[in-house]
């Protein structure tokens, strides 16, 4: 079975790709992402699109991300999404062929996975127009869920409309390499947002209002609050908000990336602050729906600010800002035809009343774009040695299954996450290395113990949802032979990292390093089991015979699903709910019932038998005993009593993965280091209690009689 196996891979592999799609794309699917379409040609050109006709004139084209770029998702195989575009260089609609993904093949209703491709309809395709946040939306929210294939497949759409879209000569070479930076973000303070222009100030006085009204005929202000013409009448301060290097520095990047995620594609914002006598949003706007005291102009345009697209903000996060009395978000819809890259200005009107009645002051505060608010062009931004780590993975012809730079601004945003991993794996590290003196120390190992378990049931687990599946087996393998790409893997950092520890443990301690301290669902069944014993929940040890013939039973399921697989992944995906890891860790037992049924009947079965589940069922760890065979250290130290004389430590393993002849089954162990603290207890361990008790009477022995000292 196993030779056939093999053979059956080895074809799979020397089994060439699929060529891309190059025939007709139905008039249906044509009319369903292009409203209107009358005719449609064939996929022709470089890249390849087909013409979309309405009135017997050309009205755009219809591409498939899989014929231009040859689209793979995270599960590793290839994904189909068909889309229009425009002769504005817009996408008209946008609908998701094919795909293999394994987490929206459960859990993700169609109607989400529709209502996602649907917000790319009427997006621009410009460089204006690109993914941003710290979970990678191109200007659309992601699937809940499915971020990271929510990123690709939005990368994958955008950029395969702009290639496109240059290459009709539809949008110009430079505004696909020059736009407004959405993401370059660097933390400033007050001063120096003012400093580079990223805030703009006017500042008017008493004295230049009464000058202002001299210049109108009319005599100036008189009465409270005027006596003083050096105070402050107005301090107003405005910026361009969309873009982190503001919005971000004011707001913080949660404030920041809720407001722009609630923006329509093509909308703008603008952040408001005033201080001073006079209010720049006046009260009119709650009768008129309309701030009749600022106004934005460019060019001949004016646009007006309505209450529906203003939100009031509270407070700035930046260190060093004055104090603000209004402070407000402002939203400049894309109807408006704001151009964040051209001069802009902001236009204040004061309505000063007079003894001969009221009179309309205007104050224009010039805008222009900064530097820093301009993108660089692709070819110019540095590339450090992490971004070489990637072209060196590039495949020959220089092809890319995901944007270069996409897995890099992941990983900068998770950049925390990945700090405190790495310091959760650093701790573990040394932990294992030094293991002796560990487990010497019972109470403090325990204690350890239970506290790192809870780290991973809790932040690991619980919060960041870094659960190890058979699925990303599946899908690696199932990668190798559909086109290998490490950037794909690259999207989910958390993952990549764990996986990358777990690699380098199974060569050198083999694979109870993860299943014992780093498998959320493992520590939750270990904690769990250990309340059971503290309420006195009677425990069952199966008979070592039979629960030898039980260990297969996890291997039968790994190489069931891994043979289904290599015939329908999705089906794969489906099988792979034998584990219960998404129900109890990633959703937190919010799903339909018969999930939550079986992840708690697999829970309840380790109340009794601790880690049940690890024992007999988990195809990951099956995977992982496999190549765990090749463990270069054995740092579990045995006695020849072992099994022999002493039965301890057979007796207190948590998982039955001591054979009655004393040896370790390194398949079976989860590296709890129980065993090691009997080994090295002298008051549990048979030899070790006779060296003792040796010591102690030849100490008695030699002991000066009437407890004196010796002379």
């Amino acid at each position: 079975m196993a030779l056939a196996l093999l053979l059956w891979c080895a074809a799979l592999v020397a089994v060439p790709a699929l060529s891309r799609a190059q025939d007709a794309p139905s008039l249906a699917l044509a009319r369903d992402v292009f409203p209107g379409a009358e005719g449609v040609g064939a996929y022709a050109g470089e890249p390849p699109a087909a013409d979309v006709m309405i009135g017997g004139r050309l009205a755009g084209y219809l591409l498939s991300t899989r014929a231009v770029l040859g689209s793979v998702g995270y599960s590793g195989r290839p994904f189909e999404a068909v889309l229009g575009l425009d002769l504005e260089g817009r996408i008209t609609g946008a609908r998701l062929v094919s795909h293999n993904e394994p987490v929206l093949v459960i859990g993700v209703e169609p109607a989400e996975l529709d209502a996602f491709m649907g917000q790319f309809r009427g997006l621009p395709v410009d460089a204006t127009t690109h993914l941003r946040g710290s979970t990678g939306e191109a200007g659309v929210d992601a699937i809940s869920r499915a971020t990271v294939s929510s990123v690709l497949f939005a990368d994958a759409i955008l950029r395969a409309a702009r290639a496109v879209a240059l290459s009709r000569g539809i949008i110009e070479p430079e505004a696909a390499t020059a736009g407004l930076d959405l993401d370059r973000f660097e933390e400033l303070e007050w001063p120096a947002l003012s400093d580079t222009g990223l805030v703009s100030r006017l500042l008017l006085t008493n004295g230049d209002i009464a000058r202002a009204l001299l210049e109108r005929g009319r005599p100036p202000p008189a009465g409270p609050g005027f006596e003083d013409p050096t105070a402050t009448f107005v301090d107003l301060r405005v910026a361009l908000a969309t873009p982190a290097m503001t919005g971000q520095n004011l707001l913080g990047e949660a404030r920041h990336l809720a407001l722009v995620h609630a923006l329509q594609p093509g909308d703008q914002a603008i952040i408001v602050l005033a201080s001073g006598r006079y209010s720049v949003k006046g009260t009119g706007f709650v009768r008129s729906g309309v701030f009749d005291r600022l106004q934005v102009l460019q060019g001949e345009k004016v646009i007006r600010l309505e209450a529906e697209g203003h939100t009031r903000i509270d407070e700035l996060v930046i260190d060093g800002a004055p104090e603000f009395r209004e402070m407000g978000w402002f939203v400049l819809p894309a109807a408006s035809g704001f151009d964040p890259l051209q001069p802009w200005s902001l236009r204040l009107i004061v309505a000063q009343p007079t003894e001969a009645g009221e009179v309309l002051l205007d104050f224009v505060l010039p805008v222009t774009a900064p530097t820093a608010l301009v993108a660089r062009p692709v070819e110019a931004k540095p590339r450090g040695w992490l971004a070489g780590l990637l072209d060196a993975a590039l495949e020959p012809d220089g092809s890319l299954v995901v944007s270069p730079g996409l897995w890099l601004e992941v990983w900068a945003a998770r950049s925390l996450d990945i700090a405190l991993l790495v310091l959760m794996l650093a701790v573990l590290s040394v932990a294992l290395v030094f293991q002796d003196a560990l487990v010497k120390r019972i109470g403090f190992y325990r204690r350890f113990r239970v506290a790192f378990l809870a780290v991973t049931l809790f932040w690991l687990g619980f919060a960041m949802g870094a659960q190890l599946s058979v699925v990303n087996i599946l899908t690696f393998f199932n990668s190798l032979l559909t086109g290998f790409s490490w950037q794909v893997f690259l999207m989910e950092p958390l993952i990549f990292i764990l996986w990358c520890y777990v690699a380098l443990a199974l060569l050198f301690l083999g694979r109870g390093v993860f299943c014992g301290w780093l498998c959320p669902f493992g520590a939750l069944q270990e904690l769990t089991n250990k309340l059971a014993r503290l309420l006195r929940v009677p425990q069952l040890a199966l008979p070592f015979g039979l629960h030898e013939k039980l260990w297969p039973t996890k291997y039968i399921v790994f190489l069931g699903l891994l043979a289904l697989s290599l015939h329908a992944m999705s089906a794969a995906t489906l099988a792979a709910e034998v584990e219960p890891f998404k129900t109890a860790i990633i959703l937190r037992f919010v799903r339909d019932w018969p999930f939550v049924v079986y992840a708690l009947l697999l829970l309840g079965a380790g109340l009794f038998i601790e880690r049940f589940f690890c024992r007999y069922v988990c195809p990951l760890g099956a995977a992982l005993a496999v190549p765990a065979r090749l463990a270069t250290f054995r740092w579990l130290k045995r006695r020849p009593q072992c099994g022999r004389e002493c039965r301890i430590c057979e007796v207190n393993c948590p998982v039955q993965a001591i054979h009655p002849s004393g040896e370790i089954v390194p398949n079976e162990c989860i590296y709890c280091l129980d065993c090691q603290e009997h080994y090295h207890d002298a008051h549990t361990c048979p030899p070790l209690i006779k060296s003792r008790k040796r010591r102690e009477a030849a100490a008695a022995l030699h002991a000066p009689a009437g407890g004196g000292s010796p002379t």
